[in-house]
């Protein structure tokens, strides 16, 4: 093994370990909005969603990644799933936009990568598409977003390759999803710090239809970083416009940025709603401190997994899909802003520093952000409701 590929190696393992010992929200009593989460208050709680990441850390000037986010069983292709696209702010990169919009569904699953890992990511989610059961000589409309991590990451290598989306597709599963700086959110940020990926679920009560919804980010935004309204940003001096602002011109922060939003249901949902359900989550982010600015790529998808919205591709006659009125919509959006307020909580608690020679992204102190929230009073807002209540 060479001394680069051993350097490779020790980051990877280091940054895993370092994972495990970082806590998420609700770990620090940060607890978000009023609904219950579901079982890993992650994506994964909706049935059928699974989860895959591949790092890649190679050298001292790669650090990124691919995260596959898999909708359901079976060929995505032959039975679609119903989806839709919400465009906070355009500037960005995610392929297969258009024909989600005219079709209002997705046949493959959904990649989340680097900038100019896109069109590579995309090709490889391709091949890997032709060799599921069923495919036969047709075209496929790879769905690959991305964020920027220029900042710890030469993506002009192009370094993600056909081996990292197969690995991540192929190792993705239920239960628990890894967070931080790992797959697509390896050499990402958030508000200056380093971020990640994030995840977060809502289960509505009964009453309310008893649905789950699950939100998955790859944050790499700027902004006034706020957890449940408390000013973190500001305190710790790290924020938009801060130079500008200060007098003593030592505030940091990144005013661009972009980022990745996936918002699954198991609500039966058609593309029209799922659009409506999309743009409550930008809601979300702005709970955070983002205000959208000019550089970012605010790109929510939001699909169904529910399997009696899926339909054959092939199908030329009548079919009875079963969707929920629009009166039903509204405790799906207040699941959805606090699943990915809390997600994005998530990605930046659980992240790991991460350094190489083009730079370094510094995980935010843990115990700074529990001594600001417990001066704003913005611990434990759960011990109000009433247990089972819910």
């Amino acid at each position: 093994m060479s001394r680069t590929t051993l350097l490779a190696a020790l980051t990877l393992l280091a940054l895993g370990v370092a994972a495990e010992e970082r806590p998420r929200a609700r770990d620090i009593g940060l607890v978000v909005g009023i609904f219950p989460t579901g079982e890993h208050n992650a994506i994964t709680d909706v049935g059928g969603v699974r989860v895959g990441h591949s790092t890649v850390i190679e050298g001292d000037d790669v650090r990124t990644g691919v995260t596959a986010i898999v909708p359901g069983p079976g060929n995505l292709y032959t039975h679609t799933i119903p989806a839709a696209i919400h465009v906070g702010n355009g500037y960005g990169k995610l392929t297969g936009e258009s024909q989600i919009r005219e079709l209002g569904e997705i046949e493959t699953p959904i990649l989340l990568t680097c900038t100019l890992c896109v069109w590579s990511a995309a090709n490889a989610l391709k091949y890997w598409v032709y060799e599921q059961p069923g495919m036969g000589e047709h075209t496929v409309n790879p769905v690959v977003g991305e964020t920027n991590d220029a900042r710890v990451n030469n993506m002009w290598k192009d370094p993600v390759g056909r081996a990292h989306v197969f690995e991540a597709l192929d190792n993705a599963s239920a239960g628990p999803v890894a967070e931080g700086s790992v797959g697509a959110g390896t050499g990402t940020q958030a508000f200056a710090w380093k971020g990640g990926i994030g995840t977060s679920s809502r289960v509505l009560p009964g009453s309310l239809g008893g649905y789950t919804v699950g939100v998955l980010v790859q944050t790499n935004f700027g902004g006034v970083l706020t957890m449940n309204g408390a000013p973190v940003g500001r305190e710790l001096g790290r924020y938009s416009f801060a130079e500008q602002l200060e007098a003593t011109g030592k505030g940091e922060a990144q005013e661009d940025g972009s980022i990745m939003i996936v918002v699954a249901t198991d609500a039966p949902l058609g593309s029209r709603q799922l659009e409506r359900l999309a743009m409550r989550a930008m809601m979300g982010l702005a709970r955070t401190g983002s205000h959208a600015s000019n550089g970012s790529g605010d790109y929510v998808i939001a699909f169904s997994a529910n399997s009696e919205v899926r339909r054959p591709r092939d199908r030329r006659t009548f079919m009875a899909v079963p969707t929920l009125g629009n009166a039903a919509m509204s405790p799906l959006f207040a699941a959805t802003v606090e699943a990915t307020e809390e997600a994005i909580y998530n990605a930046i608690l659980k992240a790991t520093t991460v350094s190489s020679s083009r730079g370094r992204l510094e995980a935010i102190s843990v115990d700074d952000v529990k001594r600001i929230l417990d001066k704003y009073g913005a611990l434990d807002w759960d011990s109000s409701i009433p247990p089972g209540a819910n």
